[in-house]
């Protein structure tokens, strides 16, 4: 198919303000995305934005199966929508008690 450009597993992005670091969750509009590589502010920077990652989970309990939404304020991801404030970026694939830090989840490829 002569119009096909990539999987889009991976996205070229321009580093937000202040830069990432591998690793960090990255939320530019409605692009979601984990940074591979450490990355200046306005560099390009590769997102993984489907698969299977651990990130950083807001202080509440988590089930396998219930929806991720991303916390830009806190930089961090959580069952709660806030009212449509959080964007769903994926799903928990795993349960996490209140107290865990990370959660594991299986990106959707956008933030809706």
């Amino acid at each position: 198919m002569k119009n096909f450009v990539q999987p889009g597993h991976n996205i070229t992005a321009l580093a937000p303000i202040g830069g990432v670091a591998s690793g960090d969750p990255v939320l530019i509009g409605n692009l979601f995305g984990i940074a591979s590589t450490d990355a200046a502010e306005g560099a390009e920077v590769e997102l993984g934005t489907v698969g299977v990652y651990d990130i950083g989970k807001a202080a509440v309990a988590v089930s396998a199966g219930d929806i991720a939404y991303f916390d830009a304020t806190a930089g961090n991801v959580t069952t709660d929508d806030a009212t449509g404030s959080n964007l769903r970026v994926g799903i928990f694939v795993a349960a996490a008690a209140d107290s865990a830090t990370i959660g594991r989840v299986r990106l959707d490829g956008a933030a809706t």
